[in-house]
C-alpha cells in the first residue's frame, strides 16, 4: 500500500501521473476558491472561526468528486 501511495505521488511531481496537468490545477483552484469563499462567507456571518473552517472543509471535500470526476491518468 506505501509502494503504491509512494510512487503515485513520483509521478504526481514529475507530472506524469495525469494526461491534462492543467485541467488538474484548474480544478483544484476551483475547489480551493470554493473552500475560502464559504469560510469567508460564513465567518462574515458571524459563526465562530472553528465551526466555519469545519463547514467550509467539509462543502470543499463534498465538491472534490464532482470536481475531478472526468480526470484521466495516464
Amino acid at each position: 500500500m506505501w509502494d503504491m501511495t509512494k510512487h503515485s505521488m513520483v509521478l504526481f511531481f514529475q507530472g506524469k501521473l495525469f494526461k491534462n496537468n492543467a485541467s488538474v490545477f484548474q480544478k483544484l483552484a476551483v475547489g480551493v476558491a470554493v473552500t475560502a469563499v464559504v469560510l469567508v462567507v460564513l465567518a462574515l456571518v458571524g459563526l465562530p472561526l472553528f465551526l466555519a473552517a469545519a463547514v467550509a472543509g467539509a462543502a470543499g471535500g463534498a465538491i472534490q468528486p464532482y470536481l475531478f470526476k472526468d480526470l484521466k491518468y495516464q
